[in-house]
């Protein structure tokens, strides 16, 4: 039985879905479009079926400060240069270099399809694609200025997606401590969500009140998010979660149930998703639809 919730966010996942995927396909290079193989690469692997959650979570956001219950315009390419910036780092993550993996969302990964030189240059061409789009973003200079610097620190070395992906790699058949895990998590996977939460504000124009429940919001929510991710990789098979599963434990990554165990995991995500509501009490009804994405992201089962 569907329950009224999950309804709303399914409907909210597919609205949005559609939206980011027409504003993707218009900022996009076409398939035809020589150099053909690289165009082809990135629409491969940015049209595989994804979720779009963190496109999602930005555009919520902007529909909460903007307080009238409408997206503020635009706002979609905000989302759709998120999304390229996902998915480089999914291109580049599947790599033989890194997890080596076959498998993405239900499909050959891009350097399965098109050859590991190509992958390459296609996760890079998506990032740089993505702040093309950032740099004519439909708002004041001054925010564009400060969303272009936001995402660049999110995507960086220092407490973000690279930084966390070196730290990943180096942890590798090493006994996971809980600083580190916590650490990893934060950075390779919680950075990018949160910044999509506080992007989402700046593009609104929130104040500085505004963008600080944002950034307390998407930590807690960022780190629920990729608790219930190892949990899944435990659980689920590989035709559930549309990748390989099992692969944290066979390259012995650190992840949150290595250290606290399964039920552990699955409390302290839920937790965090209640402390990430706390931060969106003052808003009243408006914050609803972000509360609901953000319940999904516990309750997801890929």
């Amino acid at each position: 039985m569907i329950t009224k919730m999950q309804q709303s966010v399914r409907e909210i996942l597919g609205s949005s879905a559609e939206l980011i995927d027409h504003a993707l396909d218009r900022l996009l290079p076409g398939p035809d479009q020589a150099p053909v193989s690289i165009h082809r690469a990135m629409r491969h692997s940015v049209f595989a079926g994804g979720k779009r959650l963190r496109p999602v979570l930005c555009m919520e956001a902007a529909r909460m400060i903007c307080g009238s219950g409408e997206l503020p315009a635009g706002v979609e390419e905000l989302g759709a240069a998120i999304e390229m910036l996902h998915t480089y780092s999914l291109i580049h993550d599947d790599l033989p270099a890194l997890d080596n993996d076959d498998l993405r969302r239900g499909k050959p990964t891009c350097h399965v399809v098109f050859g590991e030189a190509i992958a390459i240059l296609a996760g890079d061409a998506l990032q740089t694609q993505a702040y093309e789009v950032l740099a004519g973003l439909q708002c004041p200079a001054p925010q564009t200025v400060e969303i272009v610097r936001f995402i660049a620190q999110a995507t960086g070395t220092v407490e973000g997606m690279i930084g966390g992906q070196v730290m990943d790699l180096e942890a590798e058949e090493h006994k996971p401590t809980p600083e580190l895990v916590e650490a990893i998590h934060r950075a390779k996977t919680g950075a990018l969500i949160r910044i999509s939460l506080i992007t989402g504000g700046i593009y609104a124009g929130g104040g500085a009140d505004d963008i600080k429940r944002l950034r307390e919001f998407g930590r807690k929510a960022g780190l629920a998010f990729q608790i219930m991710d190892d949990v899944l990789d435990v659980t689920q098979n590989s035709s559930q979660l549309g990748k390989t599963a099992g692969k944290d434990v066979a390259s012995e990554k650190a992840t949150w149930p290595a250290v606290y165990g399964l039920a552990q995991s699955v409390k302290d995500a839920e937790r965090l998703i209640d402390e990430a509501f706390a931060q969106l009490a003052g808003y009243g009804e408006r914050g609803d639809r972000l509360k609901a994405v953000a319940r999904y992201l516990v309750e997801r089962k890929n």
